[in-house]
C-alpha cells in the first residue's frame, strides 16, 4: 500500500511563528512513517516557502502531495489566506474553510456573528488607535460601562498573545496606550469573575459527526488570565477534566458543539469561556486552529478520553482526505 504524502505547513509570518514551528514538530513525530510521507514546509517570517532547506514556490512543493496539515497559527494559517491557496490547487487540508477561518479569527467579527445565537458574553468595546487621542475620556466611559476590571487583547492574534488583565481603573488609560502602540484594534471586555474554562470538540471521531471533549478548567497565569505564557505552561495550569458541575460541564459542552456548528467550523476547534460567579456562562472565543503537541488542552482532552494524540493527528489527516 502506497504512503499517504502529507505536506505539514509549519512557521508564518505571524507573533505565533515558534508556536506554530513546535505545532508542525509535534505533528510530524506523530505521524506514522511506515504509512505516512511528511514533508515539512516551513513558511519563513518574510513569507518564504522552504523545503528541504531551499526556497521554492509552494506549487513546486505541495504539486505531488496528497494532503496537508495545516499547522500554521495567526496570520496566513488561522486567518484563511492558506486554505484559499490550497482551494486554488485542490488540496486537501486539515481544518476549518477559508471564510470560517477567517471570520473565526477576529473576535470581533466572532461575537458579532454569534450576537443573536443567544450565547452570553461579557460587555464588550473595540478600540482603535485614533482613540489615543482621548485615552483619558474613552478610560472614564469604559469605566463607567464595565466597573473596576478589564481584559484587553488584540482583535485577532491567538494563544493569547497580547492579552492582559487591568485590574483597576487608574491603570486603564496606559494599559491601553501600550496596548494600541502594538496593535491597531484591540477588544476591551468586561472581567467576568470566575473560572476559566475550555473545551474542544473533533469532527467525525469515534463514530460521532461532532466528538465533544470534557470541559478543562484553567488557572490564570501570573498575570491574573490565563495568558500566553500559561497556555505554554498548561500541564500546570490545566485541570483536565475540570472541576464543575454536571449542569455546567453539559452547557459548556453544547456550547462548544454549538460555537462549531454556527461559525461552519471543520474538523476540529476549542472554545474558551468563563464560568462566572453568578453562575452563568460567557464565550470568550473559539480558536480554529489551537496549538497542538501532546501537553496542549486538545491532547489533552483527548488523552482524558482513552485516546491518544497520535491517534488524533492521523485522525485529522485521513478526515481531512474524506471530507474534500
Amino acid at each position: 500500500m502506497s504512503k499517504i504524502r502529507v505536506a505539514v505547513l509549519r512557521g508564518g509570518p505571524s507573533d505565533e511563528y515558534d508556536l506554530s514551528m513546535q505545532t508542525g514538530k509535534a505533528v510530524i513525530d506523530a505521524l506514522d512513517p511506515e504509512q505516512f510521507e511528511v514533508l515539512d514546509v516551513v513558511v519563513t517570517k518574510n513569507g518564504e516557502w522552504l523545503y528541504a532547506g531551499k526556497a521554492r514556490f509552494p506549487e513546486q512543493i505541495l504539486a505531488s502531495v496528497d494532503v496537508a496539515f495545516v499547522a500554521l497559527h495567526g496570520a496566513f494559517g488561522a486567518d484563511g489566506k492558506v486554505q484559499r491557496l490550497l482551494d486554488r490547487m485542490g488540496i486537501p487540508y486539515t481544518g476549518s474553510k477559508s471564510y470560517a477561518s477567517g471570520v473565526a479569527v477576529n473576535k470581533v467579527l466572532t461575537k458579532d456573528f454569534l450576537r443573536d445565537k443567544g450565547i452570553k458574553m461579557p460587555p464588550h468595546m473595540v478600540v482603535s488607535q485614533d482613540s489615543l487621542r482621548n485615552i483619558h475620556g474613552l478610560s472614564e466611559n469604559i469605566a463607567s460601562m464595565f466597573g473596576p476590571e478589564y481584559v484587553i487583547k488584540p482583535v485577532d492574534s491567538g494563544s493569547s498573545l497580547g492579552a492582559m488583565m487591568v485590574q483597576n481603573t487608574a491603570l486603564l488609560p496606559q494599559a491601553l496606550t501600550d496596548a494600541l502602540n502594538t496593535y491597531p484594534q484591540v477588544l476591551v471586555e468586561k472581567r467576568i469573575p470566575g473560572k476559566e474554562a475550555t473545551c474542544g470538540v473533533v469532527n467525525r471521531f469515534r463514530e460521532k459527526n461532532a466528538y465533544v471533549l470534557p470541559a478543562i478548567e484553567v488557572q490564570p497565569g501570573a498575570s491574573g488570565i490565563y495568558d500566553a505564557d500559561a497556555k505554554q505552561d498548561c500541564v500546570s495550569h490545566e485541570m483536565v477534566p475540570g472541576n464543575f458541575s454536571s449542569k455546567q460541564k453539559q452547557e459548556l459542552e453544547k456550547l462548544t458543539k454549538d460555537i462549531h456548528e454556527y461559525m461552519g467550523l471543520s474538523q476540529y476547534s476549542r472554545s474558551d469561556f468563563v464560568v462566572g460567579d453568578d453562575g452563568e456562562i460567557y464565550f470568550l472565543e473559539v480558536n480554529t486552529h489551537p496549538q497542538l503537541t501532546p501537553q496542549t488542552s486538545l491532547a489533552r482532552g483527548v488523552e482524558s478520553v482513552g485516546s491518544s494524540f497520535k491517534e488524533l493527528i492521523e485522525h485529522l489527516v485521513r478526515d481531512a482526505l474524506r471530507k474534500q
